[in-house]
């Protein structure tokens, strides 16, 4: 599978999206960058800015069985992934599956939920799999996790600790509309709700074999370096108290080829990892508490980290041309 023909497949896919999501091409592409690695998206911003509805809509553009949960303090573990039930009928307890059962899981408002049921989303999200009562349950694929979250500062939230946002491949915030999209979005659901009409646009099948081709997209050795040297020059900066783990390592270079793909190309270039840097790697790391003082975000440090490492560039042959040429 080529690389235009992924490309073709993931403007279908926006297309179909931006029939509901207004003004946001750019998040729309971050998200189906995740898509395509067949990791999790974490979707942050204030109340009422999309960010379920963009889940939604991507929930409906893939031909995946969905399931939602909407977090709550009283939500337990066993609401998520499942718990025995004794059946009168056969004298034995059978298990009733979570709705963590499911290929796009739409988590809404993820830290309202307790820290305890946030960790009942930590082996699904890595291993693909549910273990309960010491029995392992292997996830259908493929397996996504959109989760919507409110800024911590906002009444009744629990920050998600450092193993759960690690196991987001990306954290991407909506933000404002401008005026002319919030017209768009007033003529647009006027009468009625788009994503009630929202069709498939992807079948899982499909879906699965874009993100194997995703894989195979070319990614030159110095390029691989230049994604190490950023991630190893988060974990020596003096302003970080914990750096970026091999796992948001892995993500860097996955997502520079899924992007790559996006973009019609069959390689990947620096401007792809320098585009998904902050997106993939900010979440996990975590500044010094004075850096926070003085006003250093991790958003912040990535800049100068990316300033600081050499970004490669294409060798031209030193062999000289012969005489006549």
């Amino acid at each position: 599978m080529t690389a235009q023909i992924i490309a073709a497949a993931a403007r279908k896919i926006r297309d179909n999206i931006e029939l509901v999501v207004v003004g946001k091409s750019d998040v729309v592409e971050l998200v189906l960058v995740a898509v395509l690695c067949e990791g999790h998206v974490l979707i942050e911003d204030v109340p009422g800015m999309g960010k379920t509805l963009m889940a939604r809509a991507v929930a409906s553009s893939l031909g995946c069985t969905f399931h939602r949960i909407q977090c709550t303090p009283d939500l337990l573990p066993s609401d998520v992934t499942g718990t025995y039930i004794y059946n009168q009928k056969t004298s034995d307890f059978e298990f009733r599956a979570g709705p963590i059962f499911t290929q796009v899981l739409l988590a809404d408002e993820i830290n309202r939920a307790t820290p305890r049921t946030q960790s009942a989303f930590l082996e699904a999200m890595e291993e693909r799999q549910v273990t309960a009562e010491g029995d392992t349950r292997p996830l259908p694929r493929p397996f996504l996790v959109l989760a919507t979250q409110n800024p911590v500062e906002l009444e009744g939230t629990f920050p998600l600790p450092e193993a759960q946002l690690d196991r987001f491949l990306m954290r991407v915030r909506m933000g404002y509309p401008t005026e002319a999209q919030d017209e768009l979005i007033m003529e647009r659901f006027a009468q009625t709700n788009p994503i009630e009409e929202l069709s498939e646009a992807l079948s899982a099948n499909q879906l699965l074999e874009l993100q194997q081709a995703c894989r195979n997209i070319s990614v030159e050795p110095d390029i691989r370096q230049y994604i190490i040297k950023i991630v190893h020059a988060t974990r020596e900066h003096p302003q970080v108290e914990l750096g970026a783990s091999p796992r948001a390592m892995l993500g860097l270079l996955r997502t520079s080829q899924a992007l790559a793909a996006v973009r019609g190309r069959s390689y990947v270039i620096p401007d792809d990892v320098k585009h998904l840097a902050i997106f993939v790697l900010e979440h996990r790391i975590i500044p010094h508490a004075q850096s926070h003082l003085r006003g250093h975000t991790a958003a912040d440090i990535l800049r100068e980290v990316l300033d600081s490492v050499s970004v490669p560039v294409e060798q031209k042959s030193t062999v000289e041309p012969a005489a006549g040429d």
